[in-house]
């Protein structure tokens, strides 16, 4: 038997242990919090429901290829990998998507490619900050998220930015 197969049931073992030293009813608390995360999936079901439409539309709609050629010559006057270009566009929005991309990356260009390294650390340095915007802000009725958005953007870009330069100066191209 391995640790891992242990560690979940000794976890929960032990949080019964200790609600039971505490004289708490851990039942009634399990189920109470299994009723409010219910109330959170359905209060943030609207905005993910939301976040998915976008990305599909803008997926099948031909946007992100009219961009990507629009932007062709630019990338090729800074060295920027155009293989790249769908995967820094799609990671703010939608992590699934990301990922989607990433594989896709990988597979057609691998792993150990200039190409693949780039995707690796671009998914590991940016974040879904659109998903997160829309999903957690959403969700608590935050409004005003102006200044949030710029600054994961630019956070995001600073990602994409870093990731280049970074392997270009440990792989080199």
């Amino acid at each position: 038997m391995k640790l891992a197969d242990i560690i979940l049931p000794l976890l929960v073992l032990f949080i019964i242990i200790y609600g039971i030293i505490k004289k708490v009813d851990v039942y009634d608390e399990f189920v109470d919090g299994a009723k409010e995360g219910v109330q959170i999936g359905i209060s943030i079901f609207p905005y993910i429901l939301g976040m998915i439409l976008g990305t599909n539309i803008l997926l099948k709609s031909g946007l992100l290829d009219l961009i990507f050629k629009l932007l062709s010559p630019i990338f090729e006057f800074i060295r920027f990998p155009k293989e790249v270009f769908p995967l820094a566009i799609l990671r703010p929005i939608s992590g699934n998507g990301a990922i989607s991309m990433l594989n896709m990356i990988l597979s057609n260009y691998g792993p150990d490619s200039f190409i693949g390294r780039v995707a690796s650390t671009m998914q590991g340095s940016t974040d879904t900050t659109i998903y997160i915007l829309t999903l957690y802000f959403g969700s608590v009725g935050i409004k005003k998220t102006k200044y949030a958005l710029k600054a994961g953007l630019i956070a995001d870009l600073a990602g994409i930015i870093a990731s280049i330069i970074i392997v270009s100066l440990i792989f080199g191209k």
